[in-house]
């Protein structure tokens, strides 16, 4: 098992940790939240465990907020209204599934005085805190290491992916990193699946029906899209084809099992939101974010790691899923 571990931020980041395990007491009314999109995907679900397993520990109240689809501008009104509630949350952590969108919604947060971390998908230009999720470019290195291992250098690739949202834009730059290193493969078309699976099984799906030289990878920068692309390729009898995945949702996991799908890069979901909601804890129980001189206290990002899943080791991630 390939494993990622990166802490960035060293001891500035663990002092914080152990801060907030150790902060004052906590009033009846302090409560934080989490603002994503896709709230009911394995994905977030995971996340919420985290953020209950922090607030059990901390004796806070911490609730999940978004829609149930993949719609950035209902997620700025969810975060508008959670910032609006009385009394005002103690804390905001928040996945950006568009940066620009959420900029000025978090930059009035900061300055009401409500810290917010941004977890997962990153507002870069944002007044935020703090960033805590995967290192894209590399977790987009990797894939294109896998990419060129199993094409052996030369190929045709297809991309599924979201435009606009930082993180996975991260990734796509990454992977062309990885690839320009000896040029044999080409990303021949990125597909918008706009957050839909239905999207990406009818891309899929039209690129298969056209006929002629297919192509010989498929690559996955989100979560819901290759459990698709492997559904259509199952159905249509194509194999030989190498896909891969971002992160360790059920379905993809049973394709992986399946042989369609090569591997898929899982992120952390649950230690973004278990950790994040202690930098939160602390943050407004210490308020502080710079030190003497005006020294930043606060890394800028925390690096939550990675895990690479293939058949050597998609037995032991399915026997861990509560679903399964």
């Amino acid at each position: 098992m390939l494993t990622k571990n990166t802490w960035v931020g060293g001891l500035a980041a663990a002092s914080i940790f152990w801060l907030g395990a150790c902060g004052g007491r906590h009033e009846s009314t302090e409560s934080f939240a989490l603002v994503t999109t896709n709230t009911k995907i394995p994905y977030w679900t995971d996340a919420a465990s985290g953020l209950s397993a922090a607030a059990k520990e901390l004796g806070v109240r911490a609730d999940v907020n978004g829609p149930e689809s993949y719609d950035p501008k209902a997620e700025k009104e969810q975060f508008l209204q959670v910032m609006a509630r009385k009394p005002a949350p103690a804390g905001i952590l928040v996945s950006a599934a568009d940066p620009e969108l959420m900029r000025d919604a978090i930059d009035s947060a900061v300055a009401a005085g409500i810290p917010v971390v941004t977890i997962d998908a990153d507002s870069p230009k944002s007044k935020r805190l703090m960033f805590i999720g995967t290192n894209n470019y590399e977790a987009g290195e990797i894939g294109g290491g896998l990419l060129e291992k199993n094409l052996k250098g030369k190929g045709d690739v297809v991309v599924f992916t979201i435009p606009g949202q930082t993180n996975l834009e991260e990734r796509l730059e990454g992977y062309k990193r990885a690839l320009a290193k000896d040029g044999g493969i080409k990303i021949s078309r990125v597909i918008d699946m706009k957050g839909e699976p239905p999207v990406a099984f009818d891309a899929t799906q039209a690129i298969v029906q056209k006929g002629g030289t297919l192509p010989d990878a498929f690559v996955c920068l989100e979560a819901l899209a290759c459990p698709e692309v492997a559904d259509v390729l199952q159905r249509s009898n194509v194999t030989g084809k190498t896909v891969i995945a971002m992160d360790a949702i059920p379905s993809t996991l049973q394709w992986i099992q399946k042989g369609v799908i090569k591997a898929t890069i899982a992120q952390r979901p649950f230690t973004m939101a278990y950790y994040g909601l202690r930098v939160l804890d602390d943050l407004h129980h210490n308020k502080a974010t710079r030190g003497p001189g005006g020294q930043p206290t606060l890394p800028v990002f925390v690096d939550t790691g990675t895990i690479l899943v293939d058949s050597s080791n998609v037995g032991t991630f399915l026997s861990a899923d509560p679903a399964k």
